[in-house]
């Protein structure tokens, strides 16, 4: 004999924020950039400097990522389906995986392109790159600020798209201000493979967690250890197995467990049972929880695949 219960959460608490938000702040980081990647490509042939056009390939790249990942943060905003029984919210989560994808292999073709100008290195138009790194620090800071609010991971991964376009302005901005008093062109180079490395080693830590959470990895090992306690603290409870904590899209969790009760008991008991495992399993804001009771003399069907 057994029992299935299906809570749903009672309180949200930070997962949920409101629902345009998310695609609004995507939305204006996606015009922004695409506005600027325009004014970029015209400023690196006016200023015939080869370090902003190939910037402004990087950003056009990076604009096309934001558009899919606006698209993608949309689509994930739908309500469940007979096709998708958990709704769309892992589609966010294959934004931020697509993303972190591009970002790596846009970090690596700055480096292709950075290293070679240490042996032959170029000397741009100072004060025209002065006035575009200006604008680009704005710009592209403002997109930035923009996202920071974001709880998402599709967000934070967008965020240092805009981040390392906000670093390598200020390496632009600082070039620019030397190469005006002093023709040291070799500058330019050192600056963006430093910036890069450094955001190549954070985007690598984010698309690290986004491939585990399309694994279906458990999203936080602290976490699954608490609510396994909390759980087998209960008197009633013998055993938890088939104990399963996943993420639909890094905010959002999902917890479907076995649990053996140690004795057989009346409606009102299994009322109260019910309310005090909802107690213990409020403040982790879990998305969906599904629980299934067993009893000890109990044979459990899922046992094959324990």
């Amino acid at each position: 004999m057994s029992d299935n219960l299906h809570q749903h959460p009672a309180s949200h608490g930070h997962s949920h924020i409101p629902k345009d938000m998310s695609s609004s702040r995507i939305g204006w980081a996606f015009i922004l950039n695409v506005c600027f990647t325009i004014i970029e490509f015209i400023g690196g042939w006016l200023t015939n400097s080869t370090a902003i056009m190939a910037d402004a390939v990087h950003d056009l790249g990076d604009s096309l990522s934001i558009g899919l990942a606006w698209g993608l943060n949309k689509l994930s905003k739908k309500n469940h389906d007979e096709t998708f029984s958990y709704g769309y919210h892992r589609f966010s989560l294959l934004g931020a995986l697509i993303n972190g994808v591009v970002l790596v292999a846009g970090s690596i073709w700055v480096l292709t392109i950075s290293f070679p100008r240490l042996l032959s290195p170029e000397m741009p138009d100072a004060q025209g790159m002065l006035w575009l790194a200006i604008l680009g620090v704005t710009v592209n800071g403002y997109a930035a600020f923009k996202l920071s609010d974001g709880k998402t991971l599709n967000e934070r991964v967008l965020n240092w798209h805009l981040l390392e376009d906000v670093l390598g302005w200020v390496a632009v901005l600082i070039v620019a201000i030397v190469l005006m008093f002093i023709e040291l062109p070799i500058l330019d180079p050192i600056l963006s493979i430093g910036f890069t490395l450094f955001i190549l080693f954070n985007v690598l830590k984010n698309l690290r967690t986004a491939i585990r959470l399309f694994l279906q990895a458990t999203p936080e090992q602290a976490m699954q250890e608490k609510i396994r306690n909390e759980l087998s603290t209960l008197t009633s409870i013998e055993d938890i197995h088939h104990f399963h904590l996943w993420s639909l899209d890094g905010e959002r969790h999902v917890l479907t467990a076995h649990l053996v009760v140690n004795h057989y008991f009346d409606q009102q008991e299994y009322i109260a049972i019910k309310h005090e495992i909802s107690t213990r399993l409020s403040p982790f804001h879990l998305e969906h929880t599904t629980l299934e009771f067993e009893f000890v003399d109990e044979i459990c069907r899922d046992s094959k695949n324990n």
